[in-house]
């Protein structure tokens, strides 16, 4: 009994900084309820949100809309704004929390945030992608779990459907 409890004790302490990745997706929705139980179950530990704007996409929007006066501060309202609709209402009162955004690729600056920030666990949604897709243009889920340095949960869109 000792020995299970001691085990028990070490499970439950793990993972103590939990990230969660949203594009505000509905299979990143149903992630998010997974990242929410990990931190909630584990008292001490700090829930990260991050979001990652496509490279691509950013300097599209840049140039777009050339006129606008500090883009980068205004996209960073942006997201802190979803991040406060869909997931901080739903977080418990003494949940330790940070909302961040990282403009890039977006596989790279998940694995780079969770290197710098010595990340346990990674809780992301899967789109159900077709193959064409996915041979195309590769997964970001896939690339997080072939090259992340932590336990990666990954909840994929078909399971939240039922």
């Amino acid at each position: 009994m000792a020995n299970s409890q001691a085990t028990t004790d070490c499970l439950e302490t793990r993972f103590r900084r939990i990230l969660f990745c949203t594009d505000f997706s509905e299979s990143a929705d149903a992630a998010f309820e997974f990242a929410l139980d990990a931190v909630v179950r584990r008292p001490g530990s700090k829930l990260y949100i991050l979001h990652v704007v496509p490279e691509a996409q950013a300097q599209f929007w840049k140039s777009y809309i050339y006129e606008v006066d500090n883009i980068d501060a205004e996209a960073k309202r942006l997201i802190d704004q979803k991040v406060a609709e869909a997931y901080l209402p739903r977080i418990p009162t003494g949940v330790d929390v940070e909302a961040v955004y990282r403009v890039g690729p977006e596989a790279q600056c998940i694995l780079d945030f969770a290197a710098e920030t010595k990340i346990d666990l990674i809780v992301l949604g899967r789109h159900g992608k077709s193959g064409v897709h996915k041979a195309l243009f590769g997964s970001v889920a896939e690339r997080i779990v072939r090259k992340a340095r932590c336990a990666v949960l990954i909840i994929p869109v078909e399971y939240v459907r039922g």
